[in-house]
Order: C-alpha cells, then structure tokens, then sequence
C-alpha cells in the first residue's frame, strides 16, 4: 500500500494519539462516514500499515530489569544468530545494525540473576556470538512506539 493519502495520515494519527478512539469520534473530526473510516482502516490493517498492540509496562507486570545488548558475531552467522534470539520471551526486539555491534537486542528480565543467567547460559552458548555489550537501563526518560507521521 503505497499511495497513503492525507486522509490515511490523519486516521494513523488519531489512532496513535488513542488506539481505543471510536470510528465513529474520527469519522465525524474528519467529517466523513464511519464506514469511509473503516474501511481505510481495515485495508491499512490487511496491508501491514500498522497493527494494534497493547503496549503494557514492564514494571508493572514484574519485568524490572531492561537491558539492551550489542552483539558481534563471526562473518555469516548474524542471520543464524538473529533467527536463534526469536525464540526467548524476555527478547522484545532484534535489530541488524552497522557500527560496533552486528545485532542489538533489547531485552526484559525479572530480576539482574535472570539477565546474568541469559547472558552466561544462554547467549554464550550460542554459536557464532563472539562478544556482547551488556547495557541496563537505569531510568527511562520516554517509551513510545508513536512517532510523527506526515
């Protein structure tokens, strides 16, 4: 879907400032039909646009350490290595980058024995990861997955 119009724009904006927004508050600020918003939604939807998520908060569901991890790895296993990573729970994201690391990873833990296990008895042992760069998040200043879109 490549041909986002004005229309499009607003509607992902409105859902960003309240994804719980009735189709019908946006229809009537964009002074269209309820059904022109769902329909453009439902098709930006089917296009992969965007997806509703619930975005909860670490703390609060008992995830108090977050870590974010700079992986190197040997030449040809950063794909190997990125598919192995998908299969923890406590990894919320993977990511290809270039710099000093060839993966960054940010990761939820518990508690610092579970990010020390994870590190020392999972990640060590994974073929191909020559050095990671442990890095925990000591205060957090924002967290959004909202950003200005044209």
């Amino acid at each position: 879907m490549d041909n986002l119009d004005q229309m499009d724009f607003s509607i992902l904006n409105y859902l960003q400032e309240n994804g719980k927004r009735p189709y019908s508050e946006i229809a009537r600020l964009l002074d269209v039909s309820e059904g022109t918003i769902r329909s453009r939604i439902n098709k930006m939807l089917k296009n992969g646009v965007f997806e509703f998520i619930i975005h909860t908060n670490p703390n609060k569901v008992g995830l108090n350490v977050q870590a974010i991890i700079g992986i190197s790895t040997q030449l040809g296993c950063q794909d190997a290595i990125a598919s192995h990573l998908q299969k923890y729970q406590e990894v919320r994201f993977i990511g290809a980058f270039s710099g000093k690391h060839d993966l960054i990873i940010q990761a939820y833990f518990r508690d610092n024995e579970s990010l020390v296990h994870f590190v020392n008895e999972e990640l060590s042992k994974i073929d191909g990861v020559m050095h990671a760069d442990v890095n925990v998040e000591l205060k957090q200043f924002k967290d959004t997955f909202s950003y200005m879109i044209p």
